[in-house]
């Protein structure tokens, strides 16, 4: 089985390329649990909230390769070089196992979606000013970790075949 993550700044359509990847390759699909959090807490979240969501999608994309020993592939929305560059943007600071676990996972390829398609408001994004700052980060992270990415830039179609070039070279 081979784990992708779909990961990129707040509104770069993340979801909608994962979806595609689903529905294209039968793949296993492990949604973007941050946003589920956030929008049931109906408060600001912490410091704790966030590793919270960090420790439950180690859980989720463990269950999802676990549960699923027959498929190719796993995708996954979102993992934990977003939310340890959350922690480090907004409290300046990460636990210190995230690390671990980042060094740890088995992913195969990150697909990095570059900002380059419009914006689009919804209550919890936070940061329509800072996209490609925080593209800029999320790829000097992962070149920090050695980890296998492909770029992903363009409009509809145009993302979702260079996404699943990029896996079909697994």
């Amino acid at each position: 089985m081979k784990t992708v993550v779909v990961s990129g700044p707040e509104s770069v359509g993340k979801t909608t390329l994962c979806l595609a990847i689903k529905e294209q390759l039968g793949a296993v699909y492990v949604p973007e649990f941050a946003r589920t959090y956030v929008e049931q807490i109906h408060r600001n979240y912490t410091y704790e909230d966030v590793e919270c969501i960090a420790k439950q999608q180690i859980t989720e994309l463990n269950n999802a390769i676990e549960s699923n020993p027959h498929k190719e592939f796993v995708v996954m929305d979102t993992y934990l070089i977003v939310t340890k560059v959350w922690f480090l943007h907004v409290y300046d600071r990460y636990p210190r196992w995230l690390q671990t676990e980042l060094k740890k996972a088995k992913i195969d390829l990150f697909l990095l979606l570059k900002p380059d398609i419009p914006w689009v408001y919804d209550p919890v994004r936070e940061n329509p000013h800072i996209r490609t700052y925080l593209y800029d980060w999320y790829k000097r992270e992962l070149d920090a970790l050695s980890a296998r990415y492909v770029e992903i830039e363009g409009m509809g179609k145009t993302r979702t075949q260079t996404a699943l070039r990029a896996i079909y070279e697994l």
